[in-house]
C-alpha cells in the first residue's frame, strides 16, 4: 500500500524528458533525506532501470514484492517483470491492473513521496491512476518548443478535470550553456514552459539546462555533484518539497 506524498511526473508529449526529471528529481529528494518510491508506469516504454543501471528482479514474500532500491530510491517497474529486452503487448485493461500492481502489492514502508514516471498522453494509466490515488498531484514536463508546450498542456488539463493540484511546469532540454562560457544558446526556442505555465495558471519550477553526458559514469542519465543539472535538480527538489510542506 502506497503512502506519502504521490506526484505525477507526466506530459500529453514524449521525448520531453519525464523519466530523466523523475530519476534525477527522486534522487534529490533521497539526497535531502527524504524516502522515496520511484515506480515506472511507462508499461511499453519502461526505462528507469537502464537508467540506473539495475540488472536484479525483485524478491517476493508472502505474495509481495519487495522493491528493489538504488542511489537511495525504492524502485518497481515492468522491466524488472520481463526476460531481456522483450516487448510488451496488452491492452487496456491489462495496464491497470499493473498500476494496481505497482501500488497496492509491493511492500513500500512508510514512504515520504513516491512519484510516477508517467507513460507521454492521456490515456489508460493516466486514467487508471487518476482513480486509484486521487491525491497524486502533478508535475507537468516540456520543451521550449511551441508545439511540444501545446501537446503538453493536454496532461495539464486532464489533471485538472480530475481535480489534480498541478504542482507547476519544469522547461527541460531549455538552453544549451558551455562549460567554458556564460553564454547560453537556446537550441529548441525559447518561451514554451512558460506560456504552458500560463495557461494551466501555475508557476515554472524550473529551466532545466542541456548538459553533456559523461561517458565515463555507469549511469549517464544520473546528474553527478558537480554538475549544472545536479544542481538544478537540487534546487527543483528543494522547491517540491517546500510547496508540499506547506500545503
Amino acid at each position: 500500500m502506497i503512502n506519502g506524498s504521490a506526484i505525477s511526473i507526466t506530459s500529453g508529449k514524449g521525448g520531453v524528458g519525464k523519466s530523466t526529471v523523475s530519476v534525477n528529481l527522486a534522487i534529490a529528494l533521497a539526497n535531502m533525506g527524504k524516502t522515496v518510491a520511484l515506480i515506472d508506469l511507462d508499461i511499453y516504454g519502461f526505462s528507469i532501470p537502464k537508467m540506473m543501471k539495475i540488472i536484479n528482479r525483485p524478491k517476493t514474500i508472502n505474495g509481495k514484492i519487495i522493491p528493489l532500491e538504488s542511489h537511495g530510491v525504492k524502485i518497481m517497474s515492468m522491466g524488472f517483470l520481463i526476460k531481456n529486452n522483450e516487448p510488451v503487448v496488452w491492452r487496456g485493461p491489462m495496464l491497470g491492473k499493473m498500476v494496481e500492481h505497482f501500488s497496492y502489492d509491493v511492500m513500500w514502508g512508510d514512504l515520504d513521496y513516491v512519484l510516477f514516471d508517467m507513460p507521454p498522453g492521456t490515456g489508460d494509466v493516466a486514467l487508471d491512476l487518476h482513480h486509484l490515488i486521487p491525491q497524486s498531484k502533478e508535475i507537468i514536463i516540456t520543451t521550449p518548443q511551441e508545439t511540444a508546450s501545446h501537446v503538453a498542456e493536454r496532461a495539464g488539463v486532464m489533471a485538472k478535470k480530475a481535480n489534480h493540484e498541478i504542482i507547476g511546469v519544469v522547461e527541460n532540454m531549455a538552453y544549451f550553456k558551455p562549460n567554458d562560457s556564460e553564454r547560453h544558446y537556446f537550441i529548441f526556442g525559447q518561451g514554451g514552459g512558460q506560456k504552458l505555465a500560463d495557461k494551466l495558471q501555475v508557476n515554472l519550477l524550473s529551466q532545466l539546462p542541456i548538459e553533456e553526458v559523461n561517458i565515463n559514469t555507469e549511469t549517464p542519465s544520473i546528474y553527478q555533484e558537480g554538475t549544472l543539472l545536479y544542481s538544478s535538480f537540487q534546487m527543483l527538489a528543494k522547491q517540491v518539497d517546500e510547496i508540499i510542506k506547506y500545503q
